[in-house]
């Protein structure tokens, strides 16, 4: 969330940037104008608290002098004063609750260079990448390539968990386990720390990294414990350091994390979202760096470059997407998307999202550092490296073969045991 000093201080910076996302001000004003009661209220206690203890030395001197008449006088005036500073105490307590809650909901300030957009047509292309595959037979679907070589149950896994949920079968399996140990060694080989993360978390910590209130619909909640199951491996990984303060010389923490994801995915997404592309359970390797704020932005370009050398090495042909105003969501200042082109779809479509959050994220944690003026917010960013469900859509599609065989990207040859296609499955 947004420090109290900007809105104490630099109002018109939030006005503005709520103007950009063409937004109205009422919670800025709610904000506010709560602040100015518990700040008020705060005084009141603290006068009060004054007046009790200048009482309570002049009952002293009254009580030493002999004075009884003056001892009984001076408690006479105060004798209601402990009711009310335990009802100025619950007042402060009830007004700061709310003007945070409110707080909570007002999105992260975005960077200039984010272009201005009502929703997802708002997006600018940033570059592109590959060669978009040409092929001389009729291309099939993801969902096509999986049902005749049989390299996905839907059925059985709904028979036991429900829609969209599905047994990964054959080499299509193998491909998702070697795009784990791809992606994972080829992240830490550029300096990052490989961590595997709890995959429940509390709500304290879940309204630390996300707007609850939006996303709670899409997340899993574990009964009776109050548990969330992780909808990405981002949220436990950024979390990590909550309540803490970070030694300068550790920063910037980079981390690599692997964790299976899970989310209530609810509606119709049209036919390239059957099949594996939009699932409750899934398995992500994660980029996240908390940094110094004067250095976030250069991390966030060697994220997305991170992603880049990655998605090039696989062959792949993809573009990379500046995300506008109005398709940005509360928590980003800036985010890029990687959108890799589906023959069978005819469309490009998400398959990474690269964030940087700026201080946002870590006043919600209380995540600092420590500076020679006090403590001070660090920044936080994150970036898929690769949702495997999503990339094997990807190379499915873009490496099909006539006879609904798949070529393996190269760079997984060696993972794979040197098999340079992906064969049927017999059951």
């Amino acid at each position: 969330m947004l420090s109290m000093d900007l809105f104490r201080n630099q109002i018109d910076i939030i006005r503005a940037d709520h103007d950009k996302r063409g937004i109205s001000h009422e919670r800025i004003d709610a904000v506010i104008s709560l602040d100015n009661d518990w700040r008020n209220a705060q005084k009141e206690m603290e006068d009060a608290r004054r007046m009790r203890n200048q009482a309570a030395r002049g009952i002293a001197d009254a009580k030493k002098s002999g004075d009884e008449a003056e001892s009984n006088r001076i408690m006479a005036e105060v004798k209601d004063l402990g009711d009310r500073i335990a009802a100025l105490d619950e007042k402060a307590k009830t007004l700061l609750e709310e003007r945070d809650t409110i707080r909570m909901r007002i999105p992260n300030l975005l960077h200039d260079a984010v272009p201005v957009g009502a929703d997802e047509g708002g997006n600018t292309q940033h570059s592109l990448h590959g060669e978009k595959p040409e092929f001389d037979f009729d291309t099939r679907t993801h969902n096509d390539l999986i049902e005749m070589n049989k390299w996905v149950d839907l059925e059985r896994a709904a028979k036991i968990a429900g829609s969209r949920f599905f047994f990964l079968k054959g080499d299509l399996a193998r491909l998702e386990l070697a795009l784990q140990t791809y992606a994972v060694d080829f992240i830490t080989s550029r300096g990052f720390t490989f961590v595997q993360p709890p995959v429940m978390m509390n709500r304290k910590a879940y309204e630390g990294v996300t707007d609850l209130s939006d996303f709670e619909t899409v997340m899993y909640g574990i009964t009776p414990d109050p548990l969330y199951m992780i909808a990405t491996s981002e949220h436990p990984l950024t979390s990590m350091f909550m309540d803490e303060v970070i030694e300068p010389s550790l920063l910037p923490i980079k981390i690599v994390g692997v964790s299976p994801c899970f989310r209530r995915e609810v509606g119709a997404h049209g036919l390239s979202d059957r099949g594996i592309w939009r699932v409750h359970q899934f398995t992500k390797i994660e980029q996240i760096v908390i940094s110094h704020p004067d250095d976030s932005w250069d991390h966030h370009e060697e994220l997305l470059q991170n992603c880049i050398d990655l998605w090039d090495n696989l062959g792949l042909h993809y573009e990379v997407v500046n995300i506008c105003t109005g398709d940005m969501g509360t928590v980003a200042a800036r985010k890029y998307d990687l959108e890799a082109w589906l023959p069978g779809a005819g469309a490009y479509k998400e398959i990474v999202s690269c964030s940087n959050c700026t201080d946002y994220q870590a006043n919600r944690l209380s995540m600092r550092f420590r500076t020679s003026e006090g403590n001070e917010a660090v920044h936080t960013l994150n970036s898929t490296a690769v949702a495997t469900s999503r990339a094997l859509v990807a190379i499915m599609e873009q490496n099909q073969l006539e006879d609904g065989r798949v070529r393996v990207p190269e760079c997984l040859v060696p993972l794979m045991g040197g098999k340079t296609t992906l064969e049927p499955c017999q059951w």
